[in-house]
C-alpha cells in the first residue's frame, strides 16, 4: 500500500494505492491522525478508487479518522470505492455513517 496527500482548494486529497490490510491499516491510521491533528485541512478526502481490498482493519482505521474529523470539526470524505471496499462498507453498515462520492469532483463540491 503507497498512501500520498496532495491539496485541491481547502481540501486535502488522500490518495491510497493498494489492498488495506491488518498489516499496514496503521499506516493509513497514522497517516490521517498526522493529517487531522497537525495539519487540520478544512476538509480530508480519502481517495479508494485503486483500494481493492479492505479488511476490518482498514475499516478501523477509517472510523478512526472519520471519528477524529468529527471531534475537530473538519470535512471528512470517502470517494472511489470500488466493489470489494463498498460491500465491505455495506455490510458493516458504513455507508450510512460515511460521506461517500463516486467521482474526487463530486466529493469536492459537497460540504
Amino acid at each position: 500500500m503507497n498512501i500520498s496527500t496532495r491539496q485541491s482548494g481547502n481540501a486535502t486529497i488522500v490518495d491510497v494505492n493498494g489492498d488495506i490490510t491488518l498489516y499496514n491499516a496503521p499506516q493509513l491510521r497514522a497517516m490521517l491522525v498526522e493529517q487531522l491533528k497537525d495539519k487540520r485541512p478544512t476538509r480530508l478526502i480519502i481517495n479508494l478508487s485503486e483500494v481493492k481490498y479492505i479488511d476490518s482493519a482498514g475499516v478501523a482505521a477509517l472510523v478512526e479518522g472519520l471519528k477524529l474529523s468529527r471531534e475537530l470539526k473538519i470535512g471528512f470524505a470517502l470517494f472511489g470505492l470500488q466493489r470489494s471496499p463498498r460491500q465491505v462498507l455495506e455490510l458493516t453498515h458504513l455507508v450510512k455513517v460515511f460521506s461517500i462520492f463516486e467521482t474526487e469532483p463530486e466529493a469536492l463540491a459537497a460540504q
